[in-house]
């Protein structure tokens, strides 16, 4: 039952007999059990999806004559009840994604639909996890918009694929899933690694070629492996130097290297070939491989002549860098230090001008033996000094005292203990010779 309906007419008789209909039209119908009480029941299964809203015109008729009616709208709004499951827009989705990638990269947006209402249609995302993979150590899922990042780097080419599920806010939920391929492509990132000839810094290889070698001879074969896939591990073979561009040739698909002409006497012994190896990538990427060939007849040759070929110059680089920073380093220092030295000696040299040229009194200093004793004021003890002068002393601006009384140091004994000196001075450069007695 939908509603149930009153109607009543003022009449009496057949006049008062009412009677009450609907359209034919609407998934509705009317009965009747109690006299002037209508009910309105469903008579079909309702949709909201179809139609979410129905206006249903209600017309009262009574039996008299002629018969009066009336009419009244019945509006109904049909609720929502979650019995749609969310559907996506793809039931497959491919994606290519170029690895290495930072993590957080975008890969793609998966969209599912809900026809219900309200919380009903609410649809958050999750990625299911696998037996075989856990795709969630690969990509996160916003649960809200459906947006698949990256959750770690992609470092080799490989193709996987995950469930995404779409579960709806109804009560009891309602969920349905999709598949995401997704597919690694290989970005050129690794360069070429030489596997032939080995590469050593501390010996020499050599292969030997015979003299009487005819032109084609295979004299050895480079080779090369990129752990990239696809066209970036497609590698091509170039020689970028030699000691005799004229005698030898690289294949540039095999690498294999042969002779271009036929060997003669005149052939250094020792010859140097330098072998680029390129890979087919945008960028491409390379690696260089030194290949050192004997032209000799006999392996005792060879050993003779290869003694001094040249090595790898790395360690001497390292040992030039070394000796040259060291260089730097005592250099440093030593000027450092003579800047602070010279330093000092402007500081002390400027502190004795000051000195010198300030007007503060001078204060005296007398040692402890020329105080007063026994209130004689004279000195307690006699001192002999000898002075030795040089030829041309007469011309010094140095003086001394004339020995006897009248360098004789007197002290007061009524005055506060200042020395006051009796100065008679006399110079004694009359007397160049001979010593000075001062007692």
């Amino acid at each position: 039952m939908v509603a149930l309906i009153n109607i009543f007419d003022l009449d009496t008789g057949s006049s008062g007999h009412v009677t009450c209909s609907i359209p034919d039209n609407v998934p509705f119908k009317l009965v009747s059990e109690v006299k002037n009480y209508y009910m309105l029941v469903t008579d079909e299964m309702l949709d909201r999806e179809k139609q979410s809203e129905y206006n249903i015109t209600l017309t009262a008729t009574d039996a008299g004559f002629p018969s009066l009616s009336s009419d009244s709208v019945l509006s109904i709004q049909v609720s929502d009840v979650n019995d749609n499951a969310p559907t996506f827009s793809q039931s497959e989705y491919n994606v290519n994604i170029l690895e290495n990638q930072p993590v957080g990269t975008f890969v793609i947006k998966v969209s599912a639909q809900d026809s219900d209402d309200g919380s009903n249609a609410k649809i958050m995302y999750h990625i299911l996890k696998d037996m075989n993979l856990d795709a969630s150590s690969f990509l996160t899922v916003n649960s809200d918009t459906g947006e698949l990042f990256t959750s770690r780097h992609f470092d080799y080419e490989q193709s996987f694929r995950l469930q995404v599920k779409a579960v709806d806010g109804g009560s009891p939920p309602l969920s349905s899933n999709t598949t995401v391929i997704i597919k690694v492509q290989d970005q050129n990132d690794n360069p070429p690694q030489v596997l032939y000839p080995v590469q050593t810094a501390g010996s020499v290889v050599a292969e030997m070629v015979p003299r009487s070698a005819d032109v084609g001879y295979l004299v050895t074969k480079v080779v090369a492996v990129d752990v990239d896939s696809g066209q970036n591990a497609w590698l091509s073979y170039k020689l970028q130097k030699a000691t005799d561009r004229a005698l030898f040739e690289v294949g540039s698909q095999n690498g294999e290297i042969r002779t271009v002409r036929q060997v003669t006497e005149k052939d250094l012994l020792k010859q140097r070939l330098t072998v680029i190896v390129e890979d087919n990538g945008q960028p491409s990427r390379s690696a260089t491989v030194i290949v050192n060939v004997a032209v000799a007849d006999s392996f005792p040759e060879v050993l003779s002549e290869f003694t001094d070929f040249p090595h790898d110059k790395d360690y001497n680089d390292n040992l030039t860098f070394y000796l040259v920073l060291a260089l730097a380093v005592v250099s440093f220092l030593f000027i450092t230090c003579l800047v602070v030295i010279i330093s000092v000696k402007i500081y002390r040299w400027r502190q004795s001008r000051i000195l010198y040229h300030s007007s503060l009194p001078v204060i005296p200093y007398y040692p402890p033996r020329y105080s007063d004793t026994l209130g004689t004021g004279t000195l307690p003890h006699t001192y002999n000094y000898e002075v030795c002068r040089t030829t041309d002393s007469r011309k010094s601006d140095c003086k001394f005292g004339r020995a006897g009384s009248q360098n004789v140091l007197i002290m007061d004994p009524s005055s506060t203990g200042t020395m006051q000196r009796m100065q008679n001075e006399k110079s004694i450069l009359d007397e160049p010779d001979s010593p000075l007695e001062v007692s």
